[in-house]
């Protein structure tokens, strides 16, 4: 049997032997953590709860770094008493430099301060904030890939023997695990509103009519409709009055996105059951803005709402804000600016109507803003005129909303949509 060899080790040799192994436990301990979750909230309680614990500390604090406003801001807080827990998430923030957190903000550099009122830095309302006398503290800065996160601070350590070098480590792996978690929450956040706008914009088609076209005796309609965003604030409509009469709209949501789409349901909903209910397109319009004069301020709708007789061709119309419309008949483009109100939601008014009568082969062309508002990748705009005079070339195609679009499409290539672009044609014969 071979003898075995006894072998002597100093007692410093074996302490430190003893603290790589402590060491080596910390880590694993914290990494076993920071891997544990990547929710951001439950991330942080975590990792304070086990700074506190380890370090045997009255309390632990985190401040995030806000690059808008250049401060600190109080963003979690553990320790004994909930009610201090609380106090000092409710602190408010610091500037860049101010305190002792603001000072690690400013450096990039931790502090270990055995005697806080020996340092000057150190921020005198602290106590108070605190509920409690802050002796001693332990200032972190939070370091990612991006910059500054924020500085952890752990309170009145009971612990003295804690190792610097580890505390500084376990905070950039804090750091590393915080912009993680942030990064998982964005994406989260934003899958979550890619689905709600993919909802929305399902939910506000369906307030369009089932089919962008419309037949009916001598009269047809066509409708196009494209949103600048996932959801937008133009809207159309077609709805049949008896056997002898026809209601067109079309209107434009002041802005855009979720809040306009939000404003043009409502209104949708609104006018087919208003519609239904009015001999005129005057008295229809003025039921509606009043309707909407309880709406938040700073909206309102701009809109054309026309009806054509069946039997005769007769169209009346009335114009709240909108945008020319134009009438091609007899080989010519022209422009037709009505007498009409402000648009609907504003102040209580009236809205005029205006009578034309369609002849066999005439259109009407119906638009908003977004139409001619296009840019190109210069920024320069379409303007109405450049599309009056297009229009007026190509006024004997047949299938024209297609080729106005076309027109605004190549127009705008490379460049992002600036509005939306609602396009009405009606014809008579």
């Amino acid at each position: 049997m071979k003898k075995q060899t006894l072998v002597t080790v100093s007692e410093s040799v074996l302490n430190g032997m003893e603290r790589k192994v402590e060491r080596l436990k910390t880590l694993m301990e914290m990494s076993a953590i920071l891997s544990s979750t990547l929710d951001h909230d439950e991330l942080i309680s975590l990792v304070m709860e086990k700074a506190k614990s380890d370090l045997d500390a009255e309390a632990c604090s985190l401040l995030f770094y806000d690059k808008e406003t250049n401060r600190l801001e109080f963003k979690g807080a553990t320790c004994e008493d909930e009610k201090t827990s609380e106090s000092l998430q409710r602190k408010g923030t610091l500037e860049i430099g101010q305190g002792i957190a603001g000072a690690v903000a400013e450096t990039l550099q931790p502090l270990f301060l055995e005697d806080v009122s020996a340092d000057s830095r150190f921020y005198q309302e602290a106590d108070r904030f605190a509920g409690f006398p802050i002796k001693s503290l332990i200032a972190l800065p939070l370091v990612g890939r991006s910059g500054l996160i924020g500085v952890a601070e752990i309170l009145n350590p009971g612990r003295k023997d804690y190792d610097p070098e580890i505390v500084q480590l376990l905070a950039r792996q804090f750091a590393i695990a915080i912009e993680n978690s942030l990064f998982y929450k964005e994406s989260v956040e934003g899958e979550r509103l890619r689905q709600e706008l993919d909802i929305a914009s399902s939910l506000q088609k369906s307030f369009l009519p089932e089919a962008s076209t419309f037949r009916k005796g001598e009269l047809w309609v066509s409708a196009v409709n494209i949103s600048a965003e996932k959801v937008g604030g133009d809207l159309y409509d077609f709805i049949e009055q008896g056997e002898d009469r026809v209601g067109i709209l079309i209107g434009d949501v002041s802005g855009k996105g979720i809040s306009a789409a939000l404003y043009m349901a409502r209104f949708s909903s609104d006018f087919r059951s208003v519609a239904h209910l009015a001999d005129s397109p005057s008295v229809a319009l003025k039921r509606l803005n009043l309707s909407l004069l309880k709406s938040p301020r700073g909206m309102f709708l701009t809109c054309i709402y026309l009806l054509v007789d069946m039997a005769t061709g007769g169209v009346h119309l009335s114009v709240a804000g909108h945008p020319p419309f134009l009438w091609i008949t007899k080989g010519q483009v022209k422009v037709m600016s009505p007498q009409g109100g402000p648009p609907l939601g504003i102040i209580p008014a009236e809205y005029p109507v205006t009578t034309i009568s369609l002849g066999k082969g005439d259109r009407l062309l119906l638009l908003t803003d977004g139409v001619f508002d296009a840019k190109d990748k210069a920024g320069q705009r379409l303007g109405f005129e450049n599309l009056v005079r297009f229009i007026g070339t190509r006024q004997k195609e047949k299938e024209l909303i297609k080729v106005i679009t076309e027109y605004i499409e190549d127009f705008s290539k490379g460049a992002e949509r600036a509005d939306d672009v609602t396009i009405v044609e009606l014809g008579w014969g």
